[in-house]
C-alpha cells in the first residue's frame, strides 16, 4: 500500500487514540476529533447556539491561536495527515499545524505542555467544508500530536495516518498476537474491500458489527478473495482466530492460512478449514515455521471481523524491533 492515506489512523478512538486536552471548545467538544465515520450534518440548536459533529471554539478577540492535544492509540511514524472541515463553512479556521511528540509511559495532560513538541505539518491553508490532506515527511515515532488552528474554528475530524512502531518490551510478556495493528502488523494486500477496510480485521477488541469488519463484494468468477498481513516481526504463529461474528448471510464458507518465510518460501498453517457463520473459530498451529507475514484466503469470499494471530517473536524478530524502536527514537 503506497499511498500513505492507506496507512491505518494511528489517532482514531477505536484503536485508543484521545484527545486529552484543548484550550477552548466552547461549541463543540474536542472529543469528536478522533471519532470513527465521517462527520455528519447537525439541524439542532442548543444554549451555545448550531450544534456540530466537530470541535469548535469560540471567536477570538485577542492574538494566539486554538490547540488540541491527542494521544495517539497506536505510537508510530507519521506519513499523512486530514484535517476535516465537514459542515464548517462559515467558521472553519483559515489555516492549521500539527507537531508531535514522544512521551514515555502514560503523563497526565497537565504534563504534555512542557515536552518537546516537532513540527509535523507546517502552518497551511484550510479550505471549509473539506477533507484537507496533507502528506508529512516521516520522522521520529510520536506518542502524542497537537493540532493548532489559526487562529479559532471548528475542525469535524482528525486523522493522523502512519506507520504503528510498537514498544518490543511489550512483546516480551508472553504470547502476543503478532498480526495485530497495535503491535505492528499491518495490511500489505487485499483483493477486494469493497464493504469494509481490511485494517479493521487486526484492528483492537471485538467488532461491534459487522461494518467493523472487513468484507469484499460477491464473487461471479471461480476466484476467492483474500488479504495478507504482515506480521509485527517474524514469529512462530501457534493459535489462529478467524472471526466471522456479525456475518451472518455473508461469512465465507472456508478459509486458509499460509504464511511467508524471510526468504520468501510460502508454508501453509492451516489447510482449507470449513467456517461458520457468527462464530469466532479457534485453531491451534503446529507453530513449526518462522514466517515474516500470513494470508488469509476466504473462499470464495465473504466477511470477516477479526484475525488474531497468536505467537513468539523469534530471536531475529525481536532484534529487528528493538532495531526500528532505536531508529526511530532518532527518525
Amino acid at each position: 500500500m503506497s499511498d500513505p492515506f492507506d496507512l491505518p489512523d494511528l489517532a482514531v478512538r477505536t484503536q485508543g487514540g484521545a484527545v486529552v486536552a484543548a484550550n477552548d471548545e466552547f461549541f463543540a467538544g474536542k472529543e469528536n476529533l478522533v471519532l470513527p465515520g465521517p462527520a455528519r450534518a447537525r439541524d439542532d440548536f442548543g444554549a451555545r447556539g448550531k450544534e456540530y459533529d466537530g470541535w469548535e471554539t469560540r471567536r477570538r478577540r485577542e492574538p494566539g491561536h486554538d490547540w488540541a492535544v491527542v494521544r495517539l492509540g497506536m505510537p508510530g511514524v507519521v506519513h499523512a495527515v486530514v484535517v476535516d472541515t465537514a459542515f464548517f463553512l462559515g467558521n472553519y479556521p483559515p489555516r492549521a499545524s500539527l507537531e508531535g511528540a514522544s512521551v514515555e509511559g502514560h503523563p497526565p495532560a497537565s504534563a504534555l505542555a512542557d515536552v518537546d513538541w516537532a513540527p509535523l505539518l507546517p502552518l497551511s491553508d484550510l479550505a471549509g467544508g473539506t477533507a484537507n490532506r496533507f502528506t508529512v515527511e516521516p520522522g521520529p515515532r510520536v506518542t502524542h500530536v497537537r493540532l493548532s488552528i489559526h487562529p479559532d474554528g471548528g475542525v469535524a475530524r482528525l486523522r493522523v495516518h502512519g506507520e504503528v512502531v510498537p514498544d518490543p518490551r511489550l512483546l516480551d510478556a508472553g504470547p502476543c498476537d503478532l498480526a495485530a495493528l497495535e503491535n505492528g502488523g499491518r495490511v500489505t494486500g487485499v483483493s477486494n474491500a469493497f464493504y469494509g477496510s481490511p485494517h479493521q480485521l487486526i484492528g483492537r477488541g471485538e467488532a461491534r458489527s459487522m461494518g467493523e469488519g472487513w468484507e469484499n463484494a460477491r464473487r461471479r468468477d471461480d476466484g476467492n478473495d483474500w488479504v495478507e498481513v504482515t506480521l509485527g516481526c517474524e514469529g512462530t504463529v501457534t493459535l489462529a482466530e478467524l472471526d466471522t461474528s456479525w456475518f451472518l448471510g455473508n461469512a465465507p464458507g472456508a478459509a486458509s492460512l499460509t504464511g511467508t518465510t524471510a526468504d520468501g518460501t510460502e508454508v501453509e498453517l492451516l489447510p482449507v478449514t470449513p467456517l461458520q457463520p457468527d462464530t469466532r473459530h479457534r485453531f491451534r498451529l503446529p507453530g513449526d515455521a518462522a514466517v515474516t507475514a500470513v494470508r488469509v484466503d476466504v473462499l470464495p469470499d465473504g466477511g470477516m471481523a477479526r484475525l488474531r494471530l497468536w505467537g513468539r517473536p523469534t530471536e531475529a524478530g525481536r532484534a529487528a524491533l528493538q532495531q526500528r524502536w532505536e531508529a526511530t527514537a532518532r527518525g
